[in-house]
């Protein structure tokens, strides 16, 4: 760190330095704030964390435990509904799943 302050120091010269360092600065701010808008999005596409708590015997019953954590009444559904009605879901960001409540 010291190795490369004296050499901006050296190359820049005392008078260009802080100003290289404040656009050093407004560069790193901006690369924090578009990380965290795209962690802000990958959180609204990954919504919901579906936790399957062990084995399940069969694939009726991942979708039951699925809909029961996404809040979908399964028993009146057919498998492929079901996995529909899942896919769309998850799909949702959440300001969308939450108005459709």
């Amino acid at each position: 760190m010291i190795i490369i302050f004296v050499a901006l120091i050296l190359l820049l010269g005392t008078k260009r330095f802080p100003d290289a360092a404040k656009k050093i600065g407004k560069i790193v701010s901006e690369y924090k704030k578009a990380k965290d808008t795209v962690e802000k999005q990958m959180k609204d596409v990954t919504k919901e964390n579906l936790e399957v708590t062990g084995p399940v015997k069969d694939e009726r019953q991942k979708l039951d435990v699925m809909s029961k954590t996404l809040g979908i009444d399964s028993k009146s559904k057919s498998d492929e509904e079901l996995k529909g009605i899942i896919k769309n879901k998850i799909g949702q960001p959440e300001n969308e799943t939450q108005t459709k409540k």
